[in-house]
């Protein structure tokens, strides 16, 4: 299975304009006269809590003392606080050099940074309608600040002038990449285009900045209200009883006493498709998902038509035949045909697979309906999951009820997250309960290195609720770095259904899976060695950045840490051997399906950027332009929907995945042949956690990632350990 990050986040850990764009947009009249109108940062009281550096362990965010109303006057006076740094550097009258040019802009930018960090990432895990409302007003402020740095001809002059004599300067490797970096970043944000074809360039990302914003939101908001309200119990058969609680706490969360409901996630396919017996309402949550912000007043279709034929433009502009050229020219893959390669190269065993599956559980159907003398019906996606599972079920001779009792959340942390950390890596973990937190089932783990020096903070938020976006993800709210003397503080959020009041949190496999896999992007957060944030931590490209997760989800299934984790929370036994055997054996079942529904929202993500602008289809013919990519492609499988549909596909539409969706599946090939890697020499031990570590885990983007990782495999990357891993390899998949 994917395991997703959440594309908002990722890799963006503080604020910077150079630091990965993802805010990379241009300025409007009124955003221009804003900026002025707050060209004052001592404007801003002395006691908002973001004034100056927290006094907390590890510069933790003081969240006790923040208030919605802190945020605007610090954004602004922290923009403009850095745009008098961006100017003392442009207009230094010294010859530029590395340290008052480049490091000076790596210092830049500190109270921006403490601000945006802490709502850009409060926004998404506990928001408001206040904090949308400061959203929708900072975005294009926050485009003209980027603007400001990186159309500024003389910064530029001065970073170019270091560019050319780079092998004159003598620069550590680190450094180096660091100057180039900045180098490519002022580069593709337009630095060397004509003042005319800058105007330009700043109207189109002012319009993608907002677009994208609204994008988000209205993601946001259809997809709370598309919840499924339901009226009788009875139809919730095949729930468990905590599940069903569960639903009735949520709907009496919103004033619904006496009902339940049933919370989208981002994906198109919902997790109770997979028990609930009641056909119509699996049919009825299957459609609330697929029908988000399409029409009404969350509309995101004319979003799409306008974003799509926005970054053809830009990308025109900037001397790319299209977006996707632009995204992948700064990505590991390079281009649009190693991505489309790729991509074709998997899809056919994949599509192949998803097929016969399909055959199986059509006959499963048939046989069902004929045994209870009902009319038969063809196969929906919204009968996958359920028919699934029993076919799952009947093959391995276990079902998700008899395993959940065995993967309590609190062990599956202690015993699973936390002992491959020390197994590896030699890190261990102490809560904390002395410092402030944003919300009251949120959780704070000091890390500690081998050695027992401190290390890192390390944040769990792991329970679902209303004001949270969807989804699992990794962000950080200190970034590491060695020349402003900060460690890491990160924080991995899920949206587990919380138990009722005193229950145990007991876990899917797939929801151990993600706390795995998100655990990956934190220990390469935590364990970053550099010293330049713009280069630390997971600050890599989108399709490297997948890597170290990925390859961490292989612990999950690892039957040594399995043994380790899985014991009933109330008796403490272990997992049957017997079922824990059949757990480890169903790994691979229904990977077709799982990789054809990924390939789908791929190939429709390279579909929309791969185009001209006067190829962007009109907001009535977007449904249209995504059928047609599918049937393009020989993806169109009835019974398997893309993963996400172009209007809730909040990774290319509103993140940083906008022709990088692929990044998982490219990501994945480096992760499985790490598997391999470690198992030819012995699995978890020190020596490879070590190896690990120096040579992928501590290096940020010191340098070229493509370098990074033959480094450390010995060669270039092969397909194959993925093939294996998923079951791709014989002539039907699982």
């Amino acid at each position: 299975m994917f395991l997703e990050i959440d594309c908002d986040l990722i890799g963006v850990s503080r604020y910077h304009p150079a630091r990965r764009m993802i805010i990379k947009n241009g300025t409007s009249g009124s955003a221009s006269q804003a900026l002025a109108a707050a060209a004052d940062p001592a404007a801003m009281n002395p006691d908002n809590p973001f004034a100056e550096p927290s006094g907390l362990p590890y510069q933790l965010p003081p969240f006790d003392r923040i208030k919605v109303t802190d945020y605007q006057p610090a954004f602004l006076a922290g923009m403009a606080a850095q745009r008098l740094e961006f100017d003392a550097i442009a207009r230094n009258p010294r010859a530029p050099t590395f340290a008052n040019t480049v490091v000076a802009l790596e210092r830049s930018g500190r109270l921006l940074d403490r601000v945006a960090t802490v709502f850009f990432n409060l926004n998404s895990s506990n928001g408001d309608e206040a904090m949308l409302a400061i959203e929708t007003e900072m975005a294009p402020l926050l485009s003209a600040h980027s603007d400001a740095m990186h159309l500024n001809a003389a910064l530029f002059a001065r970073v170019d002038a270091l560019y050319q004599q780079r092998t004159q300067l003598q620069l550590d490797p680190e450094s180096l990449q660091l100057l180039e970096r900045y180098h490519s970043q002022f580069v593709r944000a337009g630095a060397q285009l004509s003042d005319a074809d800058k105007s330009q360039l700043r109207r189109l990302n002012a319009q993608l900045s907002s677009l994208t914003t609204q994008f988000r939101q209205n993601v946001l908001k259809s997809s709370r209200d598309g919840a499924v309200v339901v009226e009788h119990e009875s139809e919730l058969q095949g729930l468990s009883a905590p599940q069903i609680v569960a639903a009735a706490d949520a709907a009496c969360s919103r004033g619904l006493t006496g009902k339940w409901l049933i919370a989208l996630q981002n994906t198109t396919m919902q997790p109770a498709l997979g028990e609930l017996h009641c056909r119509a309402l699996r049919q009825r949550i299957y459609q609330a998902s697929i029908a988000r912000a399409v029409g009404g007043a969350s509309d995101n279709t004319a979003i799409i038509a306008q974003v799509v034929r926005l970054r053809a433009q830009r990308a025109r502009l900037l001397g790319y035949p299209n977006h996707a050229a632009y995204v992948l020219r700064d990505e590991t893959a390079g281009d649009a045909k190693a991505v489309d390669a790729m991509l074709r190269q998997i899809a056919g065993a994949a599509l192949h697979g998803a097929t016969q599956r399909a055959a199986q559980l059509q006959q499963l159907i048939d046989a069902q309906c004929a045994a209870a003398r009902r009319d038969s019906f063809t196969l929906q996606p919204w009968d996958w999951d359920y028919y699934s599972e029993q076919l799952r079920k009947a093959t391995y001779d276990f079902d998700v009820a008899q395993v959940r009792p065995y993967f309590e959340l609190n062990r599956v942390l202690y015993d699973g997250l936390f002992h491959v950390a020390h197994e590896l890596h030699g890190l261990t973990f102490q809560e904390r309960f002395d410092l402030p937190l944003y919300q009251h089932d949120a959780r704070l783990f000091e890390v500690f290195d081998a050695d027992g020096a401190p290390l890192a903070l390390f944040l769990a938020d792991y329970y679902a609720r209303d004001n949270k976006q969807g989804g699992a993800w990794m962000n950080s709210f200190v970034t590491q770095s060695r020349l402003l003397d900060l460690k890491p503080v990160v924080v991995n959020n899920l949206n587990i259904s919380p138990p009722p009041a005193g229950a145990p949190t007991l876990l899917s496999f797939d929801e151990v899976r993600t706390l795995f896999h998100e655990f990956g992007h934190a220990l390469h957060g935590m364990l970053s060695s550099v010293e330049y944030p713009l280069l630390s931590g997971t600050n890599v490209p989108r399709d490297f950045v997948e890597y170290p997760s990925q390859y961490n989800e292989m612990w999950a299934r690892d039957p040594s840490v399995l043994a380790n984790f899985a014991r009933h929370y109330a008796s403490g036994e272990p997992m049957p051997q017997a079922l824990l055997d059949k757990v480890l054996a169903a790994q691979n079942f229904d990977q077709a399906y799982q990789t054809t529904e990924y390939i789908e929202a791929a190939a429709i993500d390279q579909s929309w950027h791969q185009i001209e602008a006067r190829e962007a289809p009109a907001a009535d013919q977007v449904m249209s332009f995504e059928a047609a990519a599918l049937k393009t492609n020989g993806l169109t499988c009835g019974a398997v929907p893309p993963r996400y549909h172009s209007p809730y596909f909040l990774h290319i539409f509103s993140g940083g995945y906008s022709a990088g969706y692929y990044a998982y599946l490219w990501s994945e090939v480096l992760a499985r042949d790490t598997g391999a890697w470690l198992m030819r020499r012995g699995g978890l031990t020190r020596a490879n956690g070590d190896t690990l570590r120096e040579k992928i885990l501590s290096r940020g983007r010191t340098e070229d990632p493509q370098k990074l990782f033959q480094q450390f495999y010995g060669g270039p990357p092969d397909i194959e350990p993925l093939l294996e891993y998923r079951g791709l390899t014989g002539s039907s998949a699982p």
